[in-house]
C-alpha cells in the first residue's frame, strides 16, 4: 500500500476506511465480529488509517474500532471526532465547550481501549464557541498526552486558518467527491495548501451512489440517512447518472471499475489528499483498494474534468438543516 502524508509527522496509507457504516447510518450491517474481521482485513492488505466518531452509534462504533485495532495498534492511526451534546443515544445538538471536549477525549479513549487518540476532529464547528477555545483544548489534550494531532471536519477556511493559528491542524475533513466539488471554490483546498494541512474526503463514492449500484429504481429504508438526502429521491438519481455514465466510460478504458475511477480522480487532485471510502464487504474492500495502482494521465484528467462541466448535479448533499452546519 502506497502512503501520504497529512501533515508532517502523520503518514497513512493512501486510502483510509470510514468506519461509520459498519453500524451506523446505512442499512444492512454485519455482524459485530464480521466487522471487526472486516477492519483487521484492512489492515492485513495494507490500510493503516481508520476513521470513526462518538456520534456513530452512538459510542458503538469506536468500541467496534477498538477491539479490532488494539492487537495492532502500533500499525495503525485512528481518528475520532467530539463536538455533539448526547442525550438518552441521541444526538442533541452541539457541544465544543473546552470542559466536554476533554470528558469526550476520555470516554473515546476507554472505549477504543487505547492510551491517545492520533487524530481528534471537531465534528462541527459550534458557532456558540471561539474555535479559538476549542483548539485550546485540543492543545491541552496534546501536552497531556492524550491526543497526538488536532482535526477538523467541514470547516469554513476562515475558521480553519483562526484555529491553526492557536494549534497547528494536522487534516481536514470534508465530504468531496466527483459530485461533491465545493472545497475546490470555497477555499478549503486553498487554505490546506499554504498551511500544508492534510485533506481527508469523506463519502468519496458519493454515499454509495458513484459505484454505479444505484439507479432511480433503488429503495432506500426510512431508516437510511440517505433517504433525508436530496440527491436520493429517484428523480436526482435519475438525473445524475450522467456521472455514472461518464465513470462507466473512463473505467471502461481503464479496466477498472466506476468505484476505482472515483477514488483515482480524488487521489490526483493533490498528493496530500486521503479518502475514506467506506464499505461493509470484503470485496468492496479490495475493489477499492486497487484504485491506490490506476494512472489518470493529465489528458484522462482533463477529459473527466471537460465532461465534468457539462453535467449539472442535481439535488443538494445534505437537507438545509445539515447543511447549515457546514462551511462555519
Amino acid at each position: 500500500m502506497k502512503t501520504r502524508k497529512l501533515a508532517d509527522n502523520l503518514e497513512v496509507s493512501a486510502l483510509g476506511f470510514g468506519c461509520m457504516g459498519l453500524n451506523f447510518g446505512f442499512t444492512d450491517f454485519p455482524e459485530e465480529n464480521d466487522a471487526v474481521a472486516l477492519i483487521r482485513a484492512a489492515v492485513e492488505r495494507g490500510v493503516t488509517f481508520f476513521d470513526t466518531a462518538e456520534v456513530y452509534g452512538p459510542f458503538t462504533n469506536e468500541k467496534i474500532v477498538g477491539e479490532a485495532l488494539r492487537p495492532m495498534r502500533d500499525k495503525v492511526v485512528i481518528a475520532t471526532k467530539f463536538g455533539f451534546n448526547i442525550v438518552d443515544g441521541k444526538q442533541a445538538g452541539m457541544n465544543s465547550r473546552p470542559k466536554h471536549i476533554k470528558e469526550v477525549a476520555e470516554a473515546s479513549l476507554k472505549r477504543l481501549g487505547i492510551d491517545e487518540i492520533d487524530l481528534f476532529y471537531q465534528h462541527r464547528v459550534d458557532p456558540d464557541v471561539p474555535i479559538e477555545e476549542v483548539a485550546g483544548a485540543v492543545q491541552d489534550l496534546i501536552a497531556e498526552g492524550k491526543v497526538k494531532h488536532f482535526g477538523m471536519s467541514e470547516p469554513g477556511a476562515e475558521t480553519l486558518r483562526r484555529a491553526h493559528a492557536v494549534q497547528p491542524v494536522a487534516a481536514v475533513q470534508n465530504e468531496y467527491s466527483l459530485w461533491t466539488r465545493g472545497v475546490e471554490t470555497n477555499g478549503i483546498l486553498k487554505a490546506c495548501e499554504e498551511l500544508r494541512i492534510g485533506f481527508v474526503p469523506f463519502s468519496p463514492l458519493g454515499k454509495g451512489f458513484l459505484t454505479g449500484a444505484m439507479s432511480k429504481d433503488t429503495k432506500i429504508s426510512e431508516s437510511d440517512f440517505r433517504a433525508l438526502l436530496p440527491r436520493f429521491t429517484p428523480e436526482a438519481m435519475e438525473k445524475n447518472q450522467a456521472l455514472i455514465d461518464l465513470l462507466k466510460r473512463v473505467a471502461a478504458e481503464k479496466e477498472a471499475t466506476p468505484a476505482q475511477i472515483a477514488l483515482a480522480w480524488l487521489l490526483a487532485q493533490k498528493p496530500w489528499i486521503v479518502p475514506i471510502p467506506g464499505t461493509t464487504k470484503l470485496h468492496r474492500l479490495e475493489e477499492n483498494l486497487a484504485s491506490t495502482e490506476i494512472e489518470l494521465s493529465e489528458n484522462d484528467l482533463s477529459r473527466i474534468g471537460a465532461a465534468l462541466a457539462e453535467i449539472d448535479v442535481e439535488g443538494e448533499r445534505y437537507p438545509a438543516h445539515l447543511l447549515a452546519a457546514t462551511g462555519r
